[in-house]
């Protein structure tokens, strides 16, 4: 049982992060559309489906099965290597909020950020990712 848990989790946070690395990307190339036209329109309807029917279901099971493996007792919270995934996932977390609120405001035709913030943003939940992974497979502490 553990193993299938195990299995949805990795499925769960491959679909997240698919998500979380895309969205942005779409952002970058919204700032470029003019408002109320035809791609513009177009991408709000990408970046909603996007959010709400893959990025944010897969959060929540990532966490649904996350917290499973927690409550069964398979991580070592002795170790330091936990908490610091904790604080990374809570961060990702944050950075998904964060997105929504992008959201919102290119669907209100209100976006302020240029084209290089997205970018940048964009960059973030790699990181947190390479953080995450290092921690659970090479638990370095």
């Amino acid at each position: 049982m553990i193993e299938w848990i195990k299995a949805l989790h990795v499925i769960s946070v491959i679909a997240w992060m698919a998500g979380m690395l895309y969205l942005p990307r779409l952002f970058v190339y919204h700032t470029t559309a003019e408002r109320l036209s035809v791609q513009s329109e177009t991408f709000k309807i990408m970046e909603r489906r996007l959010f709400r029917g893959i990025i944010t279901p897969a959060m929540i099971a990532t966490w649904i099965f996350g917290l499973w493996m927690v409550a069964l007792g398979i991580v070592d919270w002795g170790s330091v290597w936990p908490w610091v995934k904790a604080v990374m996932v809570i961060a990702m977390s944050g950075i998904h909020g964060l997105y929504g609120h992008h959201l919102k405001a290119f669907a209100a035709d209100a976006n302020d950020k240029p084209q290089k913030y997205y970018r940048v943003l964009n960059e973030v939940p790699t990181l947190l990712m390479i953080v995450i992974v290092i921690m659970v497979i090479v638990k370095p502490f």
